[in-house]
C-alpha cells in the first residue's frame, strides 16, 4: 500500500497528507478549491520548515515530503488509482455520504475507503457503498504530524483484513492505533465534547469567566489547554456538529448543545478560524485576550 488519496486540504487533511508523505507514501491531496490546496501546501511547507529549524528533519527530508504530494481539484483524477482514500472533508453527513458514493464508483475494487470523521457512524457511511467490508474510520488527532493517536473505528461490516491493514498502516506512520466500536462520538469525542459543552454551560450560567474556567482545568486537572480554548482551536461549529450527532444518536439530553454554543455558531463566532470565539484572536493565536462578549465591562 503506497498510493494514498487524502480528500480535503484543511487543517486535518493537510496534516494527514503531510504525515503520509513524510513516511514515503505517494499522496494525492484533493480539494474542490485550488485556493484551499494552495493554503494546505503552504501550511505543510511551514510545518516542515519548523521541523527543519528544530533539526527534526533534514532539507532532503523536507524536499522528499513535498515531492511525494500531488494536488488535484478533480476527485476522479485524484482517486482513480489509489490503494487507500482518507476522507477529511467538512464534518457534514450529507457531504461525506455523497463523497463515499462517488468514491465507490471511482476507486478500484481493492481500494480501502477510510473516513477521518470524528462522530458520524462508519456503518452509515459504509451503507452507501458496495464495499462495506472495506470502509473504516481512521480518526487522526490535530495537529496530525505531532499527535500519536489514531482512533480506528470498525463499521458493522468492516472486515478483519481491512481492520488489520489500517492498524499496521497507522503503525508505519509511528502512530498508536486504538480500536474502538462504532457508536456516536466513538471514544475521544464521546468523552471530550460533553466536557467542552459543560464548560460552555458553566460560562453560560455565570459560574465563572472564560479564563477562570480554563485555568481551573489547566492547573487543577493538568490539561495542556483549557476546554474553552480547546473548543476555539477545534472550531465551535465542529463542536456543535459533533454534539448534535451524539444527541441524535443517543437521544440523551446530556449531549444537548448549550444554547450559548448554538448562538455563537449562528453569529459566526467559530473560534481561531474566524478570529473570535471565547477568545479574541485578532492580535494573537495564543488565546491571550478574552472575547469582548465575555470580558468585564
Amino acid at each position: 500500500m503506497k498510493n494514498i488519496a487524502v480528500i480535503g486540504a484543511g487543517s486535518m487533511g493537510n496534516g494527514i497528507a503531510h504525515t503520509f508523505a513524510q513516511f514515503g507514501y505517494k499522496v494525492n491531496l484533493i480539494d474542490i478549491s485550488q485556493e484551499s490546496l494552495d493554503k494546505g501546501m503552504a501550511t505543510i511547507t511551514k510545518n516542515l520548515d519548523r521541523m527543519l529549524s528544530k533539526e527534526k528533519i533534514s532539507e532532503d527530508d523536507k524536499k522528499s515530503t513535498l515531492d511525494h504530494i500531488t494536488t488535484f481539484t478533480d476527485l476522479k483524477e485524484g482517486a482513480k488509482s489509489v490503494d487507500l482514500v482518507v476522507e477529511a472533508a467538512t464534518e457534514n453527513e450529507k457531504i461525506k455520504l455523497d463523497l463515499f458514493k462517488q468514491l465507490d464508483e471511482i476507486c478500484p475494487e481493492n481500494t480501502i475507503l477510510a473516513s477521518n470523521t470524528s462522530s458520524i457512524p462508519i456503518t452509515k457511511i459504509a451503507a452507501v457503498t458496495k464495499r462495506a467490508e472495506k470502509v473504516i474510520g481512521m480518526h487522526f488527532m490535530n495537529p496530525v504530524p505531532i499527535m500519536k493517536l489514531v482512533e480506528i473505528i470498525r463499521g458493522y461490516n468492516t472486515s478483519n483484513e481491512t481492520n488489520d491493514t489500517i492498524v499496521e498502516l497507522s503503525k508505519s506512520l509511528k502512530k498508536v492505533p486504538t480500536e474502538v466500536n462504532d457508536y456516536p462520538g466513538f471514544v475521544a469525542n464521546r468523552i471530550l465534547m460533553p466536557m467542552i459543552n459543560e464548560a460552555v454551560e458553566t460560562l453560560y450560567n455565570d459560574v465563572a469567566g472564560v479564563k477562570e474556567i480554563d485555568t481551573v482545568m489547566k492547573l487543577g486537572m493538568a490539561h495542556p489547554m483549557g476546554p474553552l480554548q480547546l473548543a476555539d482551536f477545534i472550531g465551535l461549529d465542529v463542536c456543535l456538529s459533533i454534539l448534535e450527532v451524539m444527541y441524535d444518536g443517543f437521544k440523551n439530553p446530556k449531549y444537548a448543545p448549550c444554547p450559548l454554543l448554538v448562538n455563537m455558531v449562528r453569529a459566526g463566532k467559530m473560534g481561531v478560524k474566524s478570529g473570535e470565539g471565547f477568545y479574541d484572536y485578532s492580535e494573537s493565536k495564543k488565546a491571550e485576550k478574552v472575547s469582548s462578549q465575555f470580558s468585564a465591562a
